[in-house]
């Protein structure tokens, strides 16, 4: 693959089967691929890197789940096998402790987005129906507030993202959930 070259979605899911064993944090990448695509299409930007970005984003954290390895581990492979810069940038600069600035909308999209994601899907799930379509933005936001629900969610990062995006925080909310509902079988809610 050279710099130019961008990878195909079957191998980033490949990538997603060698090294994640956990579903839930498969489901997280999905969800994320989802929201990277839908701001793709609002900002102009490349629809199949965005995603792939989103996708690929936490591929390591099993293996590097702690800061002094995740995501720069993960990173170090990526640039190994050959994956584009500005997605290894990216996904470095999700981390807000990597020192890699979020410089490119799509960086700055995907720190918006990735804690965003993780919450919504907890918020669905204690659902009664287990469904995104049944949450609603007051009740995030509700959510929120709770330090008891989705302890490891960090807040600051959501309502950073949305200020880094550009985007009030209510609006990045249900653009994101919506975003999870068009990709909600393969989410499995």
């Amino acid at each position: 693959m050279t710099e130019t070259t961008l990878p195909s979605r079957e191998q980033a899911l490949a990538l997603l089967d060698e090294w994640i064993t956990n579903p839930g944090l498969r489901k997280h990448c999905l969800a994320v691929e989802a929201a990277l695509r839908a701001y793709a299409r609002k900002m102009n930007g490349d629809e199949a890197r965005w995603a792939l970005t989103g996708l690929i984003h936490d591929f390591d954290w099993e293996r590097h789940p702690d800061a002094s390895r995740h995501p720069m581990e993960g990173v170090a492979e990526l640039r190994k096998l050959g994956w584009p810069e500005d997605i290894c940038r990216a996904v470095l600069g999700h981390a807000t402790y990597s020192g890699v600035p979020r410089d490119t909308d799509m960086a700055r999209a995907l720190f918006a987005c990735d804690e965003l994601c993780g919450f919504l899907v907890a918020c669905a799930l204690v659902m009664p129906d287990k469904s995104l379509a049944s949450v609603e933005v007051p009740s995030v936001r509700k959510k929120m507030k709770r330090a008891d629900f989705a302890r490891n969610v960090n807040r600051d990062d959501i309502v950073n993202g949305a200020a880094e995006l550009g985007v009030e925080l209510d609006q990045h909310i249900a653009f994101t959930l919506e975003a999870l509902r068009g990709a909600r079988a393969e989410l499995g809610l």
